[in-house]
C-alpha cells in the first residue's frame, strides 16, 4: 500500500515572484509549508542569482507542468562585458577577461544569428544529467563535463539598453530548453569578446505571467491566513492552449474510471469542427478539468484522470 502524503489536498497553481539568493527549491518548500500542501512541484527553475515568475503546482496541478515548462518564455538579463565566468553568470569564477567592447551597431547586428532555430550547448553548471549525474555536481567536483549542443527555438532577442561601456541589458522570448546564461556565453563570443549574466528577471511562462503574480514576502506575511487561498489559481488555468471538450456527467465519470467514451456526441456539443490524433484536449465538465486526453478512432481516451 502507498504512503498516505502529509498535508492538504490543494490543487491549483500558485505564481510566485521569486526573490534573488533563493533555489527554486527553497522557494516551493516554503510555499508548500504555507498551505500545508500534501504536493506541490515548480514549473521551471530559476537559478539564486535570477528573480521571477515561478509557476508552483499543488496537488493535481503537477499533472500539467510539462505544458507550462514547454511554453514561451521571456526575460530580461544584463550581460557584463570583457569577463567569462565558469557559471556564466556572476556567481561563478573569473575564467577570461578581454578588453573588446562592442558597441551597439555591432550588437545589434549580431543579434540576428540568435534567432530563430539555433544550436546552443548548455552551461555546465545546469541540471543536464550526464550519466545519471547532474552536471552541476559533477562541474563542482572538478570533473570534466561536456555536454552536447541541441537546437533550441528563441522568438525574439532585443537590446534594450546599454548602461555603460560593460553593460547591456537584453529581452528574449524563447523556447523550452533556452539557457539565457548560454545566450550571453555565445553572443560574448560572437562579438570577438567574453561576457556573462550579470543579472536575470523572468517575465512570463507558458500561459503565467508577471502581473499574476505575488512576492514571497508578502505571502509569508500573509501566513496561514484563508487569504492564501484567493491566489491560487485553477489547475486547468496552466492549459489555455489546449481546445477544451464538455462533457455530461456520466462521460465525465467513464473518463474518471480510465473508459473511453465516444468523440462525435462531445465533438457537436463543443462545436468540434476537426478531431487532430495528435493533438491533446481538456476533457471538462461543470467548468472543472476532468482529464487530459486523445482521440484514436472516433474515442475519447483519458491520458491523465484528475481527481480532486
Amino acid at each position: 500500500m502507498a504512503r498516505k502524503r502529509k498535508g492538504d489536498p490543494i490543487h491549483g497553481w500558485l505564481i510566485v515572484d521569486k526573490p534573488l539568493g533563493l533555489t527554486s527549491s527553497a522557494v516551493v518548500g516554503r510555499v508548500r509549508r504555507l498551505y500545508k500542501a500534501a504536493k506541490a512541484g515548480h514549473g521551471g527553475t530559476l537559478d539564486p542569482m535570477a528573480s521571477g515568475i515561478l509557476p508552483i503546482a499543488f496537488g493535481e496541478a503537477t499533472k500539467t507542468v510539462s505544458y507550462v515548462m514547454n511554453g514561451i518564455k521571456s526575460y530580461q538579463f544584463t550581460i557584463r562585458w570583457g569577463e567569462s565566468r565558469t557559471t556564466d553568470d556572476a556567481e561563478g569564477e573569473v575564467t577570461a577577461s578581454s578588453a573588446i567592447r562592442p558597441d551597439i551597431t555591432a550588437i545589434k547586428t549580431a543579434l540576428k544569428f540568435f534567432v530563430g532555430d539555433i544550436e546552443q550547448v548548455p552551461p555546465v553548471y545546469s541540471a543536464i544529467k550526464v550519466d545519471g549525474e547532474r552536471a552541476y555536481n559533477l562541474a563542482r567536483s572538478n570533473v570534466t563535463v561536456k555536454l552536447k549542443p541541441r537546437t533550441i527555438h528563441i522568438k525574439r532577442f532585443d537590446l534594450i539598453g546599454m548602461s555603460d561601456q560593460d553593460h547591456a541589458t537584453f529581452e528574449v522570448m524563447a523556447g523550452k530548453g533556452s539557457y539565457m546564461r548560454g545566450l550571453a556565453r555565445d553572443l560574448a563570443l560572437h562579438l570577438g569578446t567574453v561576457g556573462h549574466v550579470s543579472a536575470l528577471r523572468r517575465f512570463k511562462v507558458g500561459p503565467f505571467d508577471i502581473k499574476r503574480s505575488i512576492s514571497l514576502e508578502k505571502l509569508e506575511a500573509l501566513g496561514h491566513n484563508d487569504m492564501l487561498a484567493d491566489y491560487l489559481l485553477a489547475v486547468e488555468s496552466a492549459l489555455d492552449d489546449i481546445p477544451a471538450l464538455a462533457l455530461t456527467e456520466s462521460e465525465a465519470r467513464s473518463l474518471q474510471h480510465g473508459r473511453t467514451i465516444s468523440i462525435f456526441p462531445v465533438a457537436s456539443r463543443s462545436f468540434l469542427k476537426k478531431v487532430d490524433p495528435a493533438a491533446v484536449y481538456c476533457a471538462m465538465s461543470s467548468g472543472k478539468l476532468v482529464a487530459l486526453t486523445k482521440v484514436v478512432g472516433g474515442e475519447i481516451r483519458p491520458l491523465r484522470v484528475m481527481n480532486m
